[in-house]
């Protein structure tokens, strides 16, 4: 089998229909290519979710049980690549893997298995279900008051969201600013504190049907706009671009 590098078709079309940019595909080739290389050629960077995650080591945690799926390649590339690109100005989304990433970058640390940690719920889907049924909305989130997401929620205090991850922030990173959580009290969105740009982690996942839920649809909007902005600093003519990353 060749070794491949991929990005699930809903973040793709997430980001052409949604945010109304030129979606392009980031390889996972870590130092091969350099950060400021990248940042010079797009826009804006989502980072997508995965069923691998982040190495423990990358945070100071423990080996993981057997069988756990890592991608150190992905990580070699996503970690230094966040940070440079929040230093530069350029547009940030990061989406449950992106968004544990986010907070990797940043100093903080992952709870390995959210499940088996006193306190909280269980918050993966099941594999058995649907895609439907797995990716539809699952639980409430509180909104930080006066924070970017509860103003793209137009003031609303909740929203409902899917939840389809078994790791999430135990020490949120220095710099990051809580933008909701969940019943349970995890934490599910974060923004980057004195940002440049649009900067934003998600751990639900808003890229599943868009377009059919007013809050997703402000996210990638948003984000779409932030994008362009970039690009009117930079060049005076051109189509924006946004890489997706996914391991």
């Amino acid at each position: 089998m060749h070794p491949s590098h991929v990005a699930g078709e809903k973040y793709i079309a997430a980001i052409v229909d949604g945010s109304r940019a030129l979606a392009m595909l980031l390889p996972a080739f870590g130092e091969r290519q350099s950060a400021q290389d990248v940042l010079a050629t797009v826009d804006g960077l989502l980072f997508t979710g995965s069923y691998s995650n982040v190495e423990p080591h990358r945070y100071g945690g423990e080996p993981h049980e057997p069988g756990t799926l890592y991608d150190a390649a992905r990580d070699s590339t996503t970690l230094p690549l966040l940070r440079a690109a929040i230093e530069a100005g350029v547009p940030v989304l990061a989406v449950c893997r992106g968004f544990q990433e986010m907070n990797v970058a940043f100093g903080g640390t992952l709870h390995q298995s959210v499940h088996t940690s006193a306190g909280f719920a269980d918050h993966r889907e099941n594999k058995a279900d649907s895609l439907d049924v797995q990716y539809a909305p699952s639980h409430s989130i509180s909104l930080a008051p006066g924070g970017l997401l509860q103003r793209l929620a137009c003031g609303a205090n909740e929203a409902r969201v899917n939840s389809l991850h078994g790791q999430g922030i135990e020490r949120l990173g220095a710099g990051l600013a809580i933008e909701a959580t969940a019943p349970d009290g995890l934490i599910e969105a974060v923004s980057v504190e004195n940002a440049r740009a649009f900067a934003l982690g998600v751990q639900w996942h808003p890229e599943w049907k868009h377009a059919s839920d007013a809050l997703s649809t402000a996210i990638f909007r948003a984000f779409g706009d932030a994008c362009r902005n970039r690009l009117r600093m930079t060049t005076s003519y051109g189509a924006s671009s946004v890489a997706a990353k996914q391991g």
